[in-house]
């Protein structure tokens, strides 16, 4: 079993209060923002079943969601759109939604938790590979940014129902790619992604 308290513990020892941990989702969807969440959690926070978000049903998800958000000393929330992301490329892109949600954070932390992605920050940081398993901030994080964005797909989904975002969230399954061939792309998608931007310089680009 995972200690996911491990580096919380370390930090709480040297005297760090406000640990903010940093998860982002979305790097790899045809469609849609990259969203990153910044959560700081009360001293020695538990909560059973937390973990990485893609471990997680959608029910399990939503669940922990409500409680993290109830439970959390505070959230931010960064996103960055399609259209940026075509302009600095979805790793800027990753990095600029994790500053502006840690920017977002009501309560200023004294140390951030990321996972994987290093940040410049002007304060101290430590970027841990697989962070979403093993710190429990770095887990409440990437479950509310999960949730968040998923909901920001379904409603997409609500004036787009042809594409059945609902199901596939932006990732490009084999039936959203179909889709796409039949019915174009619109200006939610990342224009600079294969197979869109190959669809784009054919011409095949539809206003919907």
């Amino acid at each position: 079993m995972i200690d996911n308290l491990k580096y919380e513990k370390e930090l709480y020892k040297k005297g760090y209060k406000f640990i903010a941990g940093v998860d982002e989702v979305g790097r790899g969807p045809l469609v849609g923002p990259v969203l990153a969440c910044a959560v700081i959690l009360p001293i020695n926070y538990q909560l059973e079943g937390l973990t990485d978000s893609k471990k997680l049903s959608i029910k399990k998800r939503e669940e922990l969601c409500q409680i993290i958000k109830k439970d959390a000393l505070s959230i931010g929330i960064g996103l960055v759109s399609p259209q940026e992301i075509d302009k600095i490329n979805i790793l800027e892109a990753s990095k600029k939604a994790m500053k502006l949600a840690i920017a977002d954070l009501n309560i200023n932390p004294d140390y951030v938790l990321i996972d994987a992605i290093k940040l410049d920050l002007d304060i101290p940081s430590l970027s841990i590979i697989k962070g979403d398993l093993k710190s429990i901030s770095i887990s409440a994080a990437s479950i509310v940014a999960k949730v968040t964005r998923d909901q920001i797909m379904d409603e997409l989904g609500c004036k787009y129902p042809q594409y059945d975002y609902e199901h596939n969230k932006g990732y490009p399954t084999k039936k959203h790619l179909e889709n796409i061939s039949k019915y174009g792309v619109h200006e939610h998608y990342r224009f600079t992604f294969k197979p869109i931007s190959d669809l784009i310089n054919k011409g095949d680009k539809n206003d919907l």
